[in-house]
């Protein structure tokens, strides 16, 4: 029954604390989290707690793969050396931060680099749901950087943990060949396993099972990264990138759309669910520590909350000024930002599951069979800064964004009616040979031309924003008739129901069309 009740819990919280985020203006993350540290006030729920195997093994990969799926290869290919840089050289330097903090604070050097290991990667999922008010471009770049810097940061973790614990030797050679088959590893079997299975998909004719084929990928990914000793993070990031660049051609319609929507639900709920477990763990770390070790751990995350800030800005800086120094291309002009645009991605790194996963995940004792020194100071510390950066820095993001006054992006805008407009227009080239080769009676062939004709007079229209023309006018007065008489019918069918003339069966497949039909009209009130 406790089981049943923490599910009841967690979907309650879920509902309130998204429906209160839309009326109040703030991140989903931001209420989802202080509920959860409500939540661990209730003595029922002090027992709750947080496995790093089911966030590393279970929420991750989901997580992770979805990100992939729904981020933009242009831009990751476009911005890929700011990318890398930021997933290693950023990574390396705010592990680095930390250890010294740490160590002046009476840290041994070991527990204080599992520390640093432990809060250097942002996380792609808090990043997500916490940057929806800035532009495509920062939010993508934000978003591929968590989702690579998690692979660097849980090597410096591995060997942190393996050289504190008294099991892992540190040598330059040793080290560089865990970087290799971590990042080299992880990307061959991300892209070899993306390849199999759109092949597999190819030859299935079910959208059940080519859906129930894409949710076991990332598990399937983590799992064989992990058997080889690479990093799962990035096998499941490199099937995720391979499958959104074959989906639009290989997938079929049906298969899409219930693939998208299983994801969609199962990734917000799986999200939703992190940040209030995220919220009660951090209730229970605060428990872990006495009097004087709490006043020691509460300096720690404000010192250290503010330097991940400070050398991610700085990080941000440097290599700009290095790479605009090296490189004087026309293009990388182009990309230029402003400096304030950098100090928004400075408060925009986000930690989150990982770095907690992290803490948790670090040994009870060490090899000699004596307790891991600081072990319940490290728990403490990354999950007060996981605290601190959503809670506070989710809170004043917003306002850091309007400081910078930062373009509008009407880069989607532009290319979605490019997209809609030279697709009208090849059809509408292409539709004579096509009702050829069909057979299709001329009389129904001139009925789509017009549709067409008039459906590109009214992207032009649209695009040009001339609201007061008149097939613009007659098309939203279409829409809405259409879509009062769906209502209609809907009522009528389920009268018949009620009346006992159709089956529940029949009601269901007629309201199935009747949905599509509704979405492909209003896909705007549909979507969020």
């Amino acid at each position: 029954m406790f089981g049943l009740g923490l599910v009841v819990i967690l979907g309650v919280t879920i509902v309130l604390c998204t429906g209160l985020a839309s009326r109040l203006r703030v991140a989903p993350p931001v209420l989802l989290l202080l509920s959860g540290l409500l939540l661990g006030f209730l003595p029922s729920l002090r027992e709750v707690s947080l496995p790093p195997e089911v966030v590393l093994f279970l929420f991750l990969p989901a997580l992770l793969f979805w990100e992939s799926l729904t981020t933009s290869l242009r831009e990751i290919r476009a911005n890929l050396r700011g990318i890398i840089l930021a997933s290693t050289l950023l990574v390396v330097a705010t592990a680095g931060a930390v250890a010294v903090i740490g160590h002046l604070f009476g840290m041994a050097w070991g527990p204080a680099w599992v520390l640093g290991a432990a809060l250097a990667p942002t996380d792609a999922t808090a990043v997500g749901a916490l940057t929806r008010n800035l532009s495509r471009r920062d939010v993508t770049l934000l978003k591929a950087e968590s989702l690579i810097n998690d692979g660097t940061a849980l090597v410096i973790y591995g060997i942190a943990v393996g050289a504190t614990v008294g099991t892992e030797k540190i040598t330059a050679l040793h080290v560089s060949w865990l970087v290799i088959l971590a990042y080299a590893g992880g990307i061959l079997v991300g892209a070899v396993l993306a390849l199999v299975v759109i092949r597999l998909r190819a030859q299935m004719n079910s959208p059940t099972q080519e859906t129930v084929l894409t949710t076991l990928t990332p598990f399937l990914a983590y799992f064989l990264a992990e058997i080889i000793e690479a990093s799962g993070v990035l096998a499941v990031v490199t099937a995720g990138l391979f499958m959104s660049q074959a989906r639009p051609r290989r997938s079929r319609a049906g298969s899409r759309r219930q693939s998208d929507g299983f994801w969609s639900l199962s990734t917000f709920i799986l999200n939703a669910s992190l940040f209030v477990l995220v919220g009660l763990e951090l209730h229970a770390a605060a428990r872990l520590l006495n009097g004087d070790l709490v006043v020691r751990g509460l300096m720690l995350v404000a010192i250290i909350s503010l330097s991940l800030i400070i050398v991610r800005i700085g990080h941000l800086f440097t290599v700009t000024y290095i790479i605009r120094l090296l490189d004087r291309r026309p293009a990388q002009r182009l990309r230029r930002v402003s400096h304030r645009a950098r100090i928004v991605s400075g408060v925009g790194g986000f930690r989150g599951a990982v770095s907690l996963a992290a803490a948790l995940g670090v040994p009870l004792l060490v090899a000699s069979g004596e307790p891991l020194p600081e072990r319940d100071l490290i728990v403490f510390v990354t999950s007060g800064v996981i605290g601190v950066t959503i809670l506070i820095q989710g809170l004043i993001l917003p306002a850091v964004a309007r400081w910078a006054a930062l373009a509008q992006d009407t880069a989607m805008h532009e290319e979605r009616y490019l997209a809609e407009r030279t697709a009208t227009q090849e059809a509408l080239a292409a539709l004579d040979e096509a009702a050829m080769a069909l057979g299709t009676d001329s009389t129904v062939s001139q009925r789509l031309r017009k549709d067409y004709e008039t459906h590109l007079r009214i992207i032009n229209a649209s695009a040009r924003n001339i609201d007061g023309d008149d097939e613009v006018r007659q098309e939203q007065q279409y829409k809405a008739l259409r879509l009062h008489m769906l209502e209609q019918k809907r009522a009528t069918v389920v009268r018949l129901r009620n009346e006992g003339h159709i089956d529940d069966t029949v009601l269901r497949m007629i309201q199935n069309k009747l949905d599509s039909e509704e979405l492909r009209l209003a896909p705007e009130q549909h979507s969020e």
